[in-house]
């Protein structure tokens, strides 16, 4: 620890946001709690004197707060603060907590309680401790389950390190949250001024050429190899080095629909789709690379493939049941990984090569082919808007903008990644964890990257659970435009599909009564935005969704978000 020229009598808020901005976080994302006023004081004297902060995003609803941090962190990589309320508030953010952790997001959460419930000497913290907001335990009992490190601070002096702990751990691989519970007495308490040293990116861990280069003879050997990936795109460089990986070796790339971001080029050759399937008795080597659960279910195991898992925490902690099969491990960063192997794609069987990618070319071109045939046809539908023709007007739309696509639809997610077939690093992610984080996660990537334009592709159903009036009070807020158009067919359609699958002859089906589906009493979903005076449309006619559309991606670059209800016809 160094000493800093901190005046007397700051406090523990001092200590908060100093470790914050030596951390080097962006931005402290708050759910507001009465715990919290020593921070804000903090922040109004740093402004007052002209003194260094993150900055502070006021925000209205804890799903937003760490939704917005998961978005950012998604592009930016570097973890943030997120400030929750207590034990309630914490519960509340839990669910985005959890999707921060799937998704891999490295962010510092925070919350209070009180340890003396106005007994102990010292300002009183107030009788809501006491009667409502204390949990048995701690709040970082609760947040342990769906955190990577979770833990107190138990004095003014050790805050500092351990908010920079907290982030160095939640930096490292596997990336994800760190929680720290920060009673209200430490905030404010007298703090010395002393401060923790910055902090740097973590080391890079490598696979040696003694691993590499076996692997890369199998690979050499291999008549029918495939690689497998769900998130290579996510790791800094992971975009790129994959390319040229598969580019060197002639290997087909698949991005099941477990895929979580955009990792290959949707129109490469080498892309060859979202099934798995094919290549589980056609394959004999399989190169699951930054793949958590490339099986289901999981016991179906290729027949004659070798599996080699490239990944830098190939056994995921927060996995609970996870099955790789894996023959050979290389474990490091990705990355570099991958860029090694690609330097060995030589003395290639030219033959085999040839025939592979002949065979992959082939399947590319059909592939491409019943793409367009499935938009021509519905593109030329007069009844009603097919799907396929929400995603390809929004394909055709962000061509040249270097747009980036968030998705939280279910029913229609394979539609979106096939159909709007994003090609460029960071243009595509999928909101992990629970329903309801989609808005607030578009508008964290939107704050990361503003220079881009941002599109969230959400369900009607996905949209009732976002915390959809607190969201748009965050867009307007901090101006922050999104395009997020509603693929909204009126119905929890997976839901149904799967009572009609595990009971296609039972009762429901007998009487067509269909519990727990039907969305047709949603009033207008795209009016809740005209009180922010947001751009809205409503349609349901095939000749109107493109002008629908430019419309509205021409009031988003003019700096106001824009809903777009499309009724859809399944």
């Amino acid at each position: 620890m160094t000493d800093t020229n901190n005046p007397p009598g700051t406090d523990g808020g001092d200590a908060l946001v100093s470790a914050f901005n030596a951390v080097g976080a962006d931005y402290l994302f708050c759910s507001s709690g009465s715990e919290w006023a020593p921070v804000w004081e903090s922040l109004a004297r740093r402004h007052r004197d002209g003194l260094p902060c993150p900055r502070y995003l006021d925000l209205t609803h804890e799903t937003v707060a760490v939704g917005m941090a998961t978005g950012y962190g998604l592009v930016k990589r570097r973890p943030q603060g997120v400030l929750l309320h207590a034990g309630p508030g914490l519960l509340q953010g839990s669910m985005a907590v959890h999707g921060a952790l799937l998704a891999g997001v490295p962010m510092v959460v925070s919350s209070s309680e009180s340890t003396t419930y106005g007994d102990g000497p010292g300002q009183d913290p107030g009788g809501q401790w006491y009667r409502n907001l204390s949990v048995v335990g701690g709040p970082h009992q609760i947040a342990q389950p769906f955190t990577k490190w979770s833990n107190e601070a138990a004095s003014v002096h050790t805050l500092p390190t351990m908010i920079t702990r907290a982030a160095e751990l939640a930096w490292r691989a596997p990336a994800g949250p760190a929680y720290l519970n920060i009673p209200l007495e430490i905030l404010l308490e007298e703090w010395d001024g002393r401060e923790a040293k910055p902090i740097v990116a973590p080391g890079s861990t490598h696979s040696s050429p003694e691993e590499v280069d076996p692997v890369a003879q199998m690979i050499r050997e291999a008549r029918n190899p495939v690689i497998v990936t769900e998130t290579a795109g996510r790791e800094a460089g992971g975009f790129e080095a994959l390319v040229a990986f598969a580019e060197a070796w002639n290997i087909p790339v698949v991005e099941p629909d477990s895929a979580v971001c955009g990792n290959f080029p949707r129109t490469h050759p080498l892309h060859a789709g979202s099934d798995i399937g094919p290549w589980m008795d056609e394959a004999d080597l399989i190169l699951l690379v930054n793949c958590r659960a490339p099986f289901y279910p999981p016991s179906r195991r290729p027949s004659n493939a070798q599996i080699v898992v490239i990944d830098e925490v190939p056994q995921r902690p927060h996995v609970v049941y996870q099955v790789l099969f894996a023959d050979k491990y290389l474990e490091g960063n990705v990355a570099n990984t991958l860029r090694q192997l690609a330097k060995r794609a030589k003395n290639l069987d030219e033959p085999t090569v040839a025939v592979r990618r002949a065979a992959q070319e082939e399947r590319h071109a059909a592939e491409q082919a019943a793409i367009a045939a499935v938009e021509t046809k519905a593109c030329g539908e007069t009844e009603g808007i097919d799907p396929v023709m929400v995603a390809a007007t929004l394909r055709k739309l962000l061509e040249g903008r270097d747009g980036i696509v968030v998705d939280e639809t279910i029913t229609h997610s394979r539609v979106v990644k096939r159909h709007v077939q994003t090609a460029a690093p960071d243009s595509y992610f999928y909101v992990q964890g629970g329903l309801g984080q989609g808005i607030a996660v578009a508008l964290g990537v939107k704050l990361a990257a503003q220079e881009r334009p941002v599109a969230l592709t959400i369900g009607d159903g996905a949209l009732a659970y976002n915390p959809v009036i607190p969201s748009y009070d965050a867009s307007k807020a901090y101006e922050l435009p999104l395009l997020i158009v509603v693929f909204n067919n009126r119905v929890y359609k997976s839901m149904n599909l799967n009572h009609r699958r595990f009971y296609p002859e039972g009762a429901a089906a007998e009487t067509g009564e269909w519990l727990g589906t039907d969305l047709h009493r949603l009033p207008r979903l795209a009016a809740f935005a005209e009180p922010f005076g947001m751009h809205t449309e409503t349609v349901d006619a095939p000749d109107a969704l493109a002008p629908a559309l430019e419309r509205a991606l021409k009031a988003v670059s003019e700096g106001t978000t824009a809903v777009v209800d499309v009724l859809v016809t399944r």
